[in-house]
């Protein structure tokens, strides 16, 4: 492969899907940088993937790669019908974002949500365990983090297999005419939410705080920001944690060596949820980026108003990064991995996803001692955004 070619993902079938880390290493081993046409949703589209360690890194934190598209002209449907939200802004608008939402998302609400995430985590189990064998993204990976999230939210009791239908539809869409009505569906869903809590008493949830927030010289969400950061907080507040959970078990069990390591020193469990993050992260891109002015990026030029898509499990399996980056050990130090990103768009919700993850991780382990894999997984999901599942079978 010629970094100077575009590289069709297409041409590698669905063995791409399921394991696109040989890809990888072939692309890192010509270059850290590659155009490449993408399958999926944006059929045809050509982007510049960053697939290099140092090269990723430092894109996340660059300003000449812009997160809102309007800087080079274009609209994005979506976020039309959602609003602004943190990964679709820049600076000066971003800084105000994070600003306001960190006010009401604080470390010590998400602590507190510490006996609660146990006690989601039993109850799930207690269901589950009876049966001797389960799909563990169906029974324990989603419905923990979504439960969470929606409690946190202050989002009713809904139908949660339609949500994570649309949910998926817009992480990993088939076609993008799915995308776009799983899009209009959570507008509307949203649109009506933040009415109802806006007409309604105040109540203790993170999207009554969002609405209420005030900064010191009076600033507020508007109703389109609010829009856009449920969408992205109920989004992505449960994606990724889904995988992390998915993905980290599914390494663990096809590697038995940790695993008995882990169960033998559950002290090792917090390094453990590092290496399956840094191994097999939830997340397999960044969302797109935009040169706002030619640039450089390991030695290859961006042309201005350029897509580029920083590829977070592609970097954090680079050999000048890490040794042997392709072995799993939940001893290794994993300090600087990717898989939330870096930089001013660094996940938000990197300690509830961390803490969710070693708690479920944690009580399986320790209520299942036979835990095995019951067969092959699901189908990975397509596209180069979320990366997990869509079922993991399990026996005890």
């Amino acid at each position: 492969m010629d970094r100077r070619q575009v590289v069709d993902l297409g041409e590698f079938g669905d063995a791409f899907r399921e394991d696109p880390h040989p890809v990888y290493t072939r692309l890192r081993e010509r270059g850290p940088v590659h155009r490449v046409r993408l399958q999926g949703a944006d059929a045809g589209m050509e982007v510049w993937l960053i697939v290099g360690y140092e090269e990723a890194r430092a894109a996340l934190a660059d300003p000449r790669l812009a997160k809102d598209v309007s800087r080079i002209g274009v609209t994005f449907l979506d976020e039309e019908l959602i609003g602004k939200h943190l990964l679709a802004t820049d600076p000066p608008r971003h800084t105000r974002l994070r600003s306001l939402v960190t006010r009401a998302f604080t470390m010590r609400r998400i602590e507190r949500l510490r006996p609660r995430i146990q006690r989601i985590t039993d109850d799930l189990l207690d269901e589950m365990l009876p049966h001797g064998r389960a799909d563990l993204i169906e029974s324990l990976a989603f419905p923990l983090p979504i439960t969470v999230i929606c409690e946190l939210l202050g989002v009713p009791d809904m139908d949660r297999a339609a949500f994570r239908k649309l949910s998926t539809e817009v992480v990993a869409p088939a076609d993008s005419q799915t995308e776009y009505d799983a899009v209009v569906g959570l507008a509307d869903y949203l649109t009506e939410l933040i009415e109802d809590k806006r007409c309604s008493a105040p109540t203790d949830d993170l999207l009554s705080d969002l609405i209420r927030t005030t900064a010191e010289d009076g600033d507020r969400l508007s109703v389109e920001e609010l829009r856009g950061m449920a969408f992205l907080l109920l989004i992505a507040g449960h994606e990724t944690t889904v995988n992390l959970i998915g993905n980290g078990v599914h390494a663990l069990l096809t590697h038995p060596g940790q695993l008995a390591a882990l169960r033998a020193d559950m002290d090792l469990l917090d390094g453990a949820i590092e290496e399956m993050l840094r191994y097999e992260g939830p997340v397999e891109g960044a969302t797109y980026r935009f040169a706002v002015e030619p640039l450089e990026i390991g030695g290859t030029a961006i042309e201005q108003g350029a897509p580029v898509i920083v590829g977070l499990t592609a970097s954090d399996r680079d050999a000048g990064r890490y040794d042997d980056p392709h072995r799993f050990d939940i001893r290794r130090d994993t300090r600087g991995h990717l898989a939330f990103g870096h930089g001013i768009h660094f996940c938000l919700g990197a300690p509830l996803a961390r803490l969710e993850g070693r708690t479920a991780v944690g009580t399986l382990l320790e209520r299942a001692p036979a835990l095995a894999l019951d067969g092959a997984p699901g189908e990975w999901l397509p596209g180069l955004l979320m990366r997990g599942m869509r079922s993991l079978p399990v026996r005890w």
